[in-house]
């Protein structure tokens, strides 16, 4: 049994995560900016012994949630997004003492779309790329993690881009070195990505549509797994995806 310091617990992907827990985890002490009973508002207070620290409050409390794991050596697995270059920093201090996980999307799927996106671009060199993502309105960063995240993909494979996201005023034509990245807000749509390669007379196009947060739960209860046995340093979804591969061969 794997027991698990939950953060943001009384958010949606806080309760989406205490629900698919099963057998091999279990959810010890939860964390929350909002009171309620069981509930504490301040990590610095939690007295129960965990395994994994499960972190989807927010970015703003990243800082508070590693202090606390590097102080009891624990692992973390920070789900959050919208991270400012000083909490990325805070982040790779960290992971010098503890294994921390940290994901922009906890969704094998879209790990895989980041991987086919990547390869795309390195075959597709002369194709113009655009990505467009689709959340609710109560999304608060934009563009979201993932997309940054599939950009940043696919320049690993292509080399550095300029990112784009907004056009309006512009009177100059597209350039060849540049990524669009659009955002969409608007009622509940729980999360799309769609990657677009734009060539002379055709068009590739590779999606993801979220269809419930259960699978962002079950992928962040599997980082949560495969984070025990891992020795102080960074880790994420690639890393996951890339042991399993080799598990499987």
């Amino acid at each position: 049994m794997i027991r698990i310091l939950l953060v943001g617990a009384n958010g949606r992907m806080g309760r989406a995560v205490s629900a698919a827990c099963g057998a091999e985890h279990k959810i010890v002490a939860r964390v929350d900016s909002v009171i309620s009973d069981g509930v504490y508002n301040d990590i610095s207070f939690v007295l129960e012994k965990c395994d994994v620290i499960l972190d989807f409050s927010s970015h703003l409390y990243t800082e508070a949630v590693l202090s606390y794991a590097v102080k009891n050596n624990v692992p973390a697995v920070i789900a959050t997004t919208g991270h400012t270059p000083a909490e990325l920093d805070i982040i790779k201090s960290a992971a010098k003492k503890i294994p921390v996980f940290k994901a922009g999307n906890m969704s094998i799927a879209v790990n895989v779309l980041c991987r086919l996106a990547a390869e795309a671009a390195g075959i597709l060199d002369d194709f113009d790329i655009e990505i467009i993502e689709t959340h609710h309105r109560n999304k608060l960063d934009a563009p979201s993690g993932t997309a940054l995240m599939i950009a940043n993909s696919i320049e690993e494979q292509v080399g550095e881009r300029t990112h784009t996201f907004d056009r309006t005023g512009r009177s100059e034509k597209r350039p060849y070195n540049e990524i669009g990245i659009h955002s969409v807000r608007g009622g509940s749509d729980i999360g799309e990505h769609e990657v677009i390669f734009f060539g002379n007379g055709e068009r590739l196009s590779i999606k993801h549509v979220a269809e419930g947060r259960e699978l962002f739960a079950q992928g962040a209860l599997r980082a949560c797994s495969y984070i025990l046995t891992k020795p102080a340093g960074f880790y994420d979804m690639r890393s996951l995806l890339l042991d399993c591969g080799r598990e499987n061969k």
